[in-house]
């Protein structure tokens, strides 16, 4: 018989998370908060911070040379971390590859005219940076050492605001590994040696097999952490609790994981055993969230969607035909994600997750560049 508190919970979060045992797949959901007949009408388009109504069809990206893209996603990430902390004063939230919204002038070229954005970085813990040293697009592959050098001064503004920086280093081999877990050690940032990219990063790394500076002792905030554990898939451990308890056996500072394990949301009792570490002391547990791209398999998918309908929904990724950029300053699409009890912040907090790792950040580059994604050899020249 189900305890009381789990089903005032279970009932809470119904609107969240429907779920549909008997189903084989993902079923598509309507989105929380989100007026199916409005996504239908015509979109909005923010100049200059102003509601603008659009002509009837798809906008194409770049037309709004008004709109500012790297303040409207500054301005929507502070709006989910003040909603967050109103429901969960310690909530930490943490951008991924967000370096480039840390300068308002990121063309400028001399250090002493740099703007820092210190309202946006006032309203972050610290920010996680892939493939700073190692394999962005190739695993074990070094990054080039003009970018590397461009991104470290970027990354310096985050520091000198105490800013946490952690960094998800790519690499499989044992002399990789080892040089990158060095190379981030020596700039004081707090690393992971993923050996997967995306959703194939679904297990332990083999080596190191224990956490680089282990620790026995609780983790109650950012700063205590030492080393920490990405994850974006989880069913590849087994059931909830097979997958809760393999973390539990280990002693990483920190986890980042996807809210859903398969085609449900992990439990409050899978989260709860997720913060403790081996030892049994306390660790932060991190929930991921792409607040600039959205997949027909996501939960809030409604079948009708597709490219340009609603208005918000844009091209699809290059490399992931199902998930398309979203424009993400649009407010319907912030409905979704933030701001009231149907949101899927909202249910994130609610289910007991310390922080959310945002991702979706190169939706800012995109629609800067016109609706044209960042080419690889740009990237690794």
């Amino acid at each position: 018989m189900m305890r009381k508190p789990y089903l005032i919970f279970a009932l809470t979060l119904v609107w969240l998370w429907p779920l549909q045992p008997a189903a084989q797949e993902r079923a598509p959901q309507a989105a929380p908060g989100f007026n199916p007949q409005v996504a239908q009408e015509r979109g909005t388009v923010r100049i200059q911070g102003r509601d603008n109504l659009g002509d009837d069809g798809p906008v194409a990206p770049g037309q709004e040379v008004l709109l500012d893209h790297p303040e409207e996603m500054r301005a929507f990430i502070q709006n989910i971390s003040d909603y967050a902390r109103k429901l969960k004063p310690n909530f930490v939230v943490m951008p991924l590859n967000a370096q480039d919204l840390l300068i308002k002038n990121p063309e400028e070229e001399e250090e002493n005219r740099l703007a820092p954005a210190r309202t946006f970085m006032k309203a972050i813990d610290g920010m996680v940076v892939e493939g700073l040293f190692y394999g962005e697009r190739k695993i074990d592959r070094p990054r080039n050492k003009e970018r590397l050098t461009a991104l470290l001064k970027l990354i310096e503004v985050a520091q000198r605001s105490r800013l946490r920086i952690m960094v998800v280093d790519y690499a499989k081999s044992r002399k990789i590994v080892d040089q990158s877990y060095k190379a981030n050690a020596k700039k004081g940032f707090v690393s992971f040696a993923a050996n997967a990219h995306g959703l194939d990063l679904a297990a332990i790394p083999p080596y190191p097999r224990r956490p680089i500076n282990e620790n026995p002792k609780s983790v109650l905030s950012l700063k205590d952490v030492k080393n920490f554990l990405y994850l974006r898939e989880s069913l590849r451990f087994g059931r909830q609790d097979e997958f809760a308890m393999k973390m539990h056996d280990t002693n990483y500072d920190m986890v980042i994981v996807d809210v859903f394990h398969g085609r449900k949301p992990l439990s409050k009792r899978a989260v709860e055993t997720l913060k403790y570490k081996k030892t049994g002391g306390r660790r932060l547990v991190l929930a991921y969230m792409n607040i600039g791209t959205a997949a027909s398999y996501d939960f809030y998918w409604k079948k009708e969607w597709r490219e340009g309908s609603p208005r918000w929904i844009n091209t699809p990724l290059r490399d992931d035909p199902d998930r398309y950029y979203v424009e993400y300053w649009n407010p319907e699409w912030q409905k979704v994600i933030t701001g009231n009890p149907k949101s899927f912040l909202y249910g994130i907090v609610r289910q007991g997750f310390d922080g959310v790792l945002i991702d979706g950040i190169k939706a800012t580059k995109y629609f800067s560049r016109g609706g044209e994604e960042e080419e690889e050899e740009e990237i690794e020249q």
